[in-house]
């Protein structure tokens, strides 16, 4: 019985970044992240409400950790 087992380098060669080129897997990513963005923007300034703060510093905290990730 022989199997044949790739060591990491030779797995990682095989993989191509075929998405990169896509333009439809683009438009996807940004509407997502996008979403995600309006989302964030009432839950900072809520969180920040009931944390007791200004508003403005939880949205400004949500954009750096955001920039951040």
């Amino acid at each position: 019985m022989s199997s044949s087992v790739l060591t990491p380098t030779g797995r990682l060669r095989g993989l191509r970044p075929d998405w990169l080129h896509n333009p439809k897997v683009w438009r996807t990513e940004i509407l997502a992240g996008l979403v995600v963005a309006l989302a964030l923007i009432p839950e900072a300034i809520s969180f920040s409400i009931i944390a007791g703060v200004d508003p403005a510093v939880g949205l400004f905290a949500s954009f750096t950790m955001a920039v951040v990730i």
